[in-house]
Protein backbone atom coordinates (compact mmCIF):
# COMPACT_ATOMS: atom_id res chain seq x y z
CA UNK A 1 0.00 0.00 0.00
CA UNK A 2 1.26 3.45 -0.85
CA UNK A 3 2.48 5.54 2.01
CA UNK A 4 -0.07 8.24 2.93
CA UNK A 5 0.87 11.77 1.94
CA UNK A 6 2.47 13.80 4.68
CA UNK A 7 0.17 16.58 5.77
CA UNK A 8 1.79 19.87 4.74
CA UNK A 9 2.19 22.82 7.03
CA UNK A 10 -0.12 25.65 6.14
CA UNK A 11 2.08 28.62 6.88
CA UNK A 12 5.61 29.43 7.97
CA UNK A 13 5.39 31.40 11.19
CA UNK A 14 8.69 32.69 12.60
CA UNK A 15 9.48 31.14 15.95
CA UNK A 16 9.74 33.40 18.97
CA UNK A 17 13.29 34.68 19.48
CA UNK A 18 15.29 32.57 21.88
CA UNK A 19 17.19 34.04 24.78
CA UNK A 20 20.80 35.03 24.16
CA UNK A 21 21.91 32.21 26.43
CA UNK A 22 20.69 29.48 24.06
CA UNK A 23 22.24 28.40 20.79
CA UNK A 24 20.06 28.88 17.71
CA UNK A 25 18.53 25.70 16.32
CA UNK A 26 17.11 24.80 12.93
CA UNK A 27 13.96 26.85 12.36
CA UNK A 28 15.00 29.58 14.79
CA UNK A 29 14.57 33.06 13.32
CA UNK A 30 16.86 34.79 15.82
CA UNK A 31 20.15 36.01 14.40
CA UNK A 32 23.12 37.99 15.62
CA UNK A 33 23.64 41.62 14.67
CA UNK A 34 26.54 40.61 12.42
CA UNK A 35 24.41 38.04 10.59
CA UNK A 36 21.60 40.56 10.09
CA UNK A 37 24.08 43.10 8.74
CA UNK A 38 25.41 40.44 6.36
CA UNK A 39 21.89 39.75 5.13
CA UNK A 40 21.39 43.46 4.52
CA UNK A 41 24.65 43.74 2.61
CA UNK A 42 24.04 40.64 0.49
CA UNK A 43 20.54 41.70 -0.48
CA UNK A 44 21.69 45.23 -1.25
CA UNK A 45 24.47 43.89 -3.48
CA UNK A 46 21.92 41.93 -5.51
CA UNK A 47 19.60 44.95 -5.73
CA UNK A 48 22.30 47.39 -6.88
CA UNK A 49 23.81 44.84 -9.27
CA UNK A 50 20.46 44.22 -10.91
CA UNK A 51 19.72 47.92 -11.18
CA UNK A 52 23.03 48.43 -12.98
CA UNK A 53 22.42 45.42 -15.22
CA UNK A 54 19.13 47.00 -16.22
CA UNK A 55 20.95 50.22 -17.11
CA UNK A 56 23.54 48.38 -19.21
CA UNK A 57 20.78 46.51 -21.01
CA UNK A 58 19.10 49.81 -21.86
CA UNK A 59 22.42 51.06 -23.25
CA UNK A 60 22.68 48.04 -25.53
CA UNK A 61 25.66 46.56 -23.68
CA UNK A 62 23.76 43.42 -22.65
CA UNK A 63 22.14 41.45 -25.45
CA UNK A 64 19.54 38.70 -25.54
CA UNK A 65 17.26 38.14 -22.58
CA UNK A 66 17.77 39.60 -19.11
CA UNK A 67 15.52 38.68 -16.18
CA UNK A 68 16.06 40.82 -13.08
CA UNK A 69 15.67 39.62 -9.49
CA UNK A 70 14.72 42.97 -7.95
CA UNK A 71 12.28 42.39 -5.07
CA UNK A 72 13.06 38.71 -4.54
CA UNK A 73 16.42 39.12 -2.78
CA UNK A 74 15.34 37.69 0.58
CA UNK A 75 14.64 34.25 -0.89
CA UNK A 76 18.10 33.34 -2.11
CA UNK A 77 19.99 35.20 0.65
CA UNK A 78 17.95 33.47 3.35
CA UNK A 79 18.28 30.04 1.75
CA UNK A 80 21.99 30.41 1.05
CA UNK A 81 22.57 30.98 4.77
CA UNK A 82 21.25 27.48 5.50
CA UNK A 83 23.72 25.44 3.43
CA UNK A 84 27.43 24.71 3.29
CA UNK A 85 30.12 24.78 0.65
CA UNK A 86 29.51 21.21 -0.55
CA UNK A 87 25.79 21.67 -1.16
CA UNK A 88 24.65 22.34 -4.73
CA UNK A 89 22.47 25.09 -6.19
CA UNK A 90 20.54 25.21 -9.44
CA UNK A 91 17.95 27.66 -10.69
CA UNK A 92 16.12 29.10 -13.69
CA UNK A 93 17.02 32.00 -15.97
CA UNK A 94 16.32 34.61 -13.24
CA UNK A 95 19.68 33.73 -11.82
CA UNK A 96 21.98 36.72 -11.18
CA UNK A 97 20.95 36.97 -7.53
CA UNK A 98 21.63 33.29 -6.95
CA UNK A 99 25.12 33.64 -8.41
CA UNK A 100 26.01 36.54 -6.16
CA UNK A 101 24.54 34.86 -3.08
CA UNK A 102 26.60 31.76 -3.88
CA UNK A 103 29.77 33.87 -3.74
CA UNK A 104 30.45 34.26 -7.46
CA UNK A 105 32.39 37.45 -8.24
CA UNK A 106 30.33 40.45 -9.46
CA UNK A 107 33.00 41.21 -12.08
CA UNK A 108 32.75 37.75 -13.58
CA UNK A 109 28.95 37.80 -13.57
CA UNK A 110 28.77 41.24 -15.19
CA UNK A 111 31.41 40.26 -17.74
CA UNK A 112 29.29 37.29 -18.74
CA UNK A 113 26.20 39.46 -19.03
CA UNK A 114 28.03 41.69 -21.48
CA UNK A 115 29.42 38.74 -23.46
CA UNK A 116 33.08 39.11 -22.49
CA UNK A 117 35.77 36.44 -22.40
CA UNK A 118 36.37 37.02 -18.67
CA UNK A 119 32.79 36.00 -17.85
CA UNK A 120 31.93 32.80 -16.02
CA UNK A 121 30.92 31.07 -19.28
CA UNK A 122 33.61 32.85 -21.31
CA UNK A 123 31.06 35.27 -22.75
CA UNK A 124 29.05 32.56 -24.49
CA UNK A 125 26.32 31.90 -21.94
CA UNK A 126 24.98 35.35 -21.24
CA UNK A 127 22.36 36.13 -18.63
CA UNK A 128 20.68 32.73 -18.54
CA UNK A 129 23.56 30.24 -18.70
CA UNK A 130 26.31 30.79 -16.15
CA UNK A 131 27.96 28.10 -14.08
CA UNK A 132 30.59 27.76 -11.38
CA UNK A 133 31.65 24.26 -10.38
CA UNK A 134 33.87 25.84 -7.73
CA UNK A 135 30.84 27.39 -6.02
CA UNK A 136 28.65 24.33 -6.74
CA UNK A 137 26.38 26.56 -8.84
CA UNK A 138 25.02 24.55 -11.77
CA UNK A 139 23.06 27.23 -13.64
CA UNK A 140 21.16 29.30 -14.87
CA UNK A 141 18.83 27.43 -17.32
CA UNK A 142 16.89 29.01 -20.15
CA UNK A 143 14.38 26.18 -20.65
CA UNK A 144 11.45 26.66 -18.28
CA UNK A 145 11.47 23.99 -15.58
CA UNK A 146 14.36 22.02 -17.08
CA UNK A 147 16.54 22.67 -14.04
CA UNK A 148 14.19 20.70 -11.76
CA UNK A 149 15.09 17.18 -13.00
CA UNK A 150 18.74 18.26 -13.17
CA UNK A 151 18.60 19.47 -9.56
CA UNK A 152 16.99 16.16 -8.64
CA UNK A 153 19.88 14.43 -10.42
CA UNK A 154 22.35 16.44 -8.35
CA UNK A 155 20.57 15.19 -5.23
CA UNK A 156 20.84 11.62 -6.57
CA UNK A 157 24.59 12.13 -7.03
CA UNK A 158 24.90 13.39 -3.46
CA UNK A 159 23.11 10.32 -2.11
CA UNK A 160 24.98 7.92 -4.39
CA UNK A 161 28.31 9.35 -3.28
CA UNK A 162 27.25 9.32 0.37
CA UNK A 163 28.48 12.86 1.00
CA UNK A 164 25.43 14.12 3.00
CA UNK A 165 25.12 17.17 0.74
CA UNK A 166 21.82 18.74 -0.30
CA UNK A 167 20.57 20.13 -3.61
CA UNK A 168 18.70 23.44 -3.52
CA UNK A 169 16.54 23.45 -6.65
CA UNK A 170 14.80 26.72 -7.45
CA UNK A 171 11.96 27.23 -9.91
CA UNK A 172 9.08 29.62 -10.39
CA UNK A 173 5.30 29.43 -10.23
CA UNK A 174 5.23 29.48 -14.03
CA UNK A 175 6.87 26.04 -14.22
CA UNK A 176 5.26 24.51 -11.11
CA UNK A 177 2.63 22.60 -13.11
CA UNK A 178 4.98 21.03 -15.66
CA UNK A 179 5.06 17.28 -16.12
CA UNK A 180 8.82 17.06 -15.75
CA UNK A 181 8.55 18.78 -12.35
CA UNK A 182 6.09 16.15 -11.07
CA UNK A 183 8.16 13.31 -12.53
CA UNK A 184 11.23 14.63 -10.74
CA UNK A 185 9.32 14.96 -7.47
CA UNK A 186 8.09 11.38 -7.76
CA UNK A 187 11.64 10.09 -8.24
CA UNK A 188 12.94 12.21 -5.38
CA UNK A 189 10.28 10.87 -3.03
CA UNK A 190 10.70 7.28 -4.20
CA UNK A 191 14.45 7.33 -3.59
CA UNK A 192 14.38 9.78 -0.67
CA UNK A 193 16.76 12.16 -2.39
CA UNK A 194 18.24 15.12 -0.45
CA UNK A 195 16.63 17.91 -2.46
CA UNK A 196 14.81 21.05 -1.33
CA UNK A 197 12.45 22.36 -4.01
CA UNK A 198 12.12 26.11 -3.70
CA UNK A 199 9.18 27.56 -5.63
CA UNK A 200 9.72 31.29 -6.05
CA UNK A 201 6.09 32.31 -6.41
CA UNK A 202 6.34 35.91 -7.61
CA UNK A 203 2.64 35.89 -8.55
CA UNK A 204 3.08 35.95 -12.33
CA UNK A 205 4.41 33.42 -14.84
CA UNK A 206 5.50 35.85 -17.53
CA UNK A 207 2.28 37.88 -17.69
CA UNK A 208 -0.23 35.36 -16.33
CA UNK A 209 -1.22 35.48 -12.67
CA UNK A 210 -0.91 32.24 -10.73
CA UNK A 211 -4.67 32.27 -10.08
CA UNK A 212 -5.31 32.00 -13.82
CA UNK A 213 -2.67 29.35 -14.42
CA UNK A 214 -2.98 26.90 -11.54
CA UNK A 215 -6.07 24.99 -10.38
CA UNK A 216 -4.43 24.71 -6.96
CA UNK A 217 -2.71 27.94 -5.95
CA UNK A 218 -1.24 26.41 -2.79
CA UNK A 219 1.94 25.44 -4.62
CA UNK A 220 3.57 23.99 -1.51
CA UNK A 221 0.99 21.18 -1.75
CA UNK A 222 2.23 19.96 -5.12
CA UNK A 223 4.13 17.11 -3.53
CA UNK A 224 1.22 15.70 -1.54
CA UNK A 225 0.62 12.84 -3.98
CA UNK A 226 4.21 11.69 -3.39
CA UNK A 227 4.24 12.20 0.37
CA UNK A 228 6.53 15.25 0.15
CA UNK A 229 5.96 17.74 2.97
CA UNK A 230 5.58 21.38 2.00
CA UNK A 231 5.41 24.79 3.58
CA UNK A 232 4.43 28.28 2.52
CA UNK A 233 6.91 30.97 3.50
CA UNK A 234 6.93 34.77 3.54
CA UNK A 235 9.56 35.23 0.86
CA UNK A 236 9.83 38.95 1.55
CA UNK A 237 11.21 38.29 5.06
CA UNK A 238 14.77 36.95 5.06
CA UNK A 239 14.44 35.69 8.64
CA UNK A 240 11.30 33.70 7.82
CA UNK A 241 13.12 32.26 4.80
CA UNK A 242 16.12 31.32 6.92
CA UNK A 243 13.96 29.64 9.58
CA UNK A 244 11.95 27.60 7.07
CA UNK A 245 15.06 26.84 5.03
CA UNK A 246 16.93 25.42 8.00
CA UNK A 247 14.10 23.00 8.74
CA UNK A 248 13.82 21.94 5.10
CA UNK A 249 17.58 21.44 4.68
CA UNK A 250 17.80 19.50 7.95
CA UNK A 251 14.94 17.27 6.75
CA UNK A 252 16.64 16.55 3.42
CA UNK A 253 20.11 16.10 4.88
CA UNK A 254 18.84 13.63 7.49
CA UNK A 255 17.81 11.17 4.78
CA UNK A 256 14.07 11.85 5.11
CA UNK A 257 13.77 12.84 1.45
CA UNK A 258 12.66 15.97 -0.41
CA UNK A 259 10.92 19.04 0.95
CA UNK A 260 8.99 21.84 -0.81
CA UNK A 261 9.14 25.50 0.16
CA UNK A 262 6.76 27.89 -1.58
CA UNK A 263 8.30 31.35 -1.25
CA UNK A 264 5.65 34.02 -1.66
CA UNK A 265 7.63 36.85 -3.16
CA UNK A 266 7.29 39.62 -5.75
CA UNK A 267 9.31 41.03 -8.62
CA UNK A 268 9.20 44.78 -9.14
CA UNK A 269 10.24 44.72 -12.80
CA UNK A 270 8.64 42.93 -15.73
CA UNK A 271 9.24 39.27 -16.49
CA UNK A 272 12.22 40.29 -18.60
CA UNK A 273 13.63 43.59 -19.80
CA UNK A 274 11.32 43.48 -22.84
CA UNK A 275 8.20 43.18 -20.67
CA UNK A 276 6.32 46.45 -19.93
CA UNK A 277 4.26 44.60 -17.26
CA UNK A 278 0.91 46.06 -18.29
CA UNK A 279 -0.91 43.11 -16.72
CA UNK A 280 -0.65 44.53 -13.19
CA UNK A 281 -1.42 47.91 -11.71
CA UNK A 282 1.09 50.51 -10.60
CA UNK A 283 -0.69 50.54 -7.23
CA UNK A 284 0.03 46.83 -6.74
CA UNK A 285 3.74 47.25 -7.41
CA UNK A 286 3.96 50.38 -5.25
CA UNK A 287 2.24 48.60 -2.38
CA UNK A 288 4.89 45.88 -2.34
CA UNK A 289 7.69 48.42 -2.66
CA UNK A 290 6.48 50.60 0.19
CA UNK A 291 5.05 48.01 2.56
CA UNK A 292 6.85 44.72 1.88
CA UNK A 293 10.32 45.50 0.55
CA UNK A 294 12.74 42.86 1.95
CA UNK A 295 15.71 45.23 2.20
CA UNK A 296 13.74 47.98 3.92
CA UNK A 297 12.48 45.37 6.38
CA UNK A 298 16.01 44.42 7.46
CA UNK A 299 17.07 48.06 7.46
CA UNK A 300 14.27 48.81 9.92
CA UNK A 301 15.28 45.89 12.14
CA UNK A 302 18.86 47.17 12.26
CA UNK A 303 17.86 50.73 13.05
CA UNK A 304 15.12 49.90 15.57
CA UNK A 305 17.38 47.41 17.32
CA UNK A 306 20.20 49.97 17.41
CA UNK A 307 22.46 47.47 15.65
CA UNK A 308 23.42 50.11 13.08
CA UNK A 309 22.81 53.79 12.47
CA UNK A 310 22.01 55.73 9.31
CA UNK A 311 25.66 56.62 8.73
CA UNK A 312 26.76 52.98 8.89
CA UNK A 313 24.06 51.86 6.46
CA UNK A 314 24.91 54.70 4.10
CA UNK A 315 28.53 53.55 4.17
CA UNK A 316 27.43 50.01 3.25
CA UNK A 317 25.46 51.38 0.31
CA UNK A 318 28.50 53.36 -0.83
CA UNK A 319 30.70 50.26 -0.63
CA UNK A 320 28.19 48.21 -2.62
CA UNK A 321 27.81 50.87 -5.29
CA UNK A 322 31.59 50.92 -5.77
CA UNK A 323 31.70 47.14 -6.16
CA UNK A 324 28.95 47.27 -8.77
CA UNK A 325 30.49 50.22 -10.61
CA UNK A 326 33.86 48.46 -10.68
CA UNK A 327 32.17 45.33 -12.05
CA UNK A 328 30.48 47.35 -14.80
CA UNK A 329 33.76 49.06 -15.73
CA UNK A 330 35.61 45.75 -15.73
CA UNK A 331 33.00 44.19 -18.00
CA UNK A 332 32.96 47.05 -20.49
CA UNK A 333 36.75 47.03 -20.84
CA UNK A 334 37.17 43.26 -21.03
CA UNK A 335 37.80 41.67 -24.46
CA UNK A 336 35.14 39.78 -26.34
CA UNK A 337 35.73 36.04 -26.98
CA UNK A 338 38.09 35.25 -29.83
CA UNK A 339 36.31 33.76 -32.85
CA UNK A 340 38.42 30.63 -32.42
CA UNK A 341 36.44 29.96 -29.22
CA UNK A 342 33.22 29.38 -31.19
CA UNK A 343 33.45 25.57 -31.04
CA UNK A 344 35.21 25.29 -27.66
CA UNK A 345 33.30 23.70 -24.76
CA UNK A 346 30.47 22.59 -27.03
CA UNK A 347 31.04 18.88 -26.42
CA UNK A 348 32.68 17.15 -23.48
CA UNK A 349 35.42 14.73 -24.46
CA UNK A 350 35.50 11.18 -23.20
Amino acid sequence: MAKPATKPKVESQPDKPRSSGKSPKAGDNSVSADRLKAFYRDMLLIRRFEERAGQLYGMGLIGGFCHLYIGQEAVVVGMQSTIGGEDSIITSYRDHGHMLAAGMEPKGVMAELTGRASGYSKGKGGSMHMFSREKKFYGGHGIVGAQVPIGTGLAFAHKYNGNKSVSLTYFGDGSANQGQVYEAMNMAALWKLPVVYIIENNRYGMGTSVERASAVTDLYRHGEAFGIPGERVDGMDVLAVKAAGEKAVEHARSGAGPYILEMQTYRYRGHSMSDPAKYRTKEEVDKYRTERDPIDHVRKLLLDGKMADEAALKAVDGEIRKIVNDAAEFAQHSPEPDPSELWADVLVGA
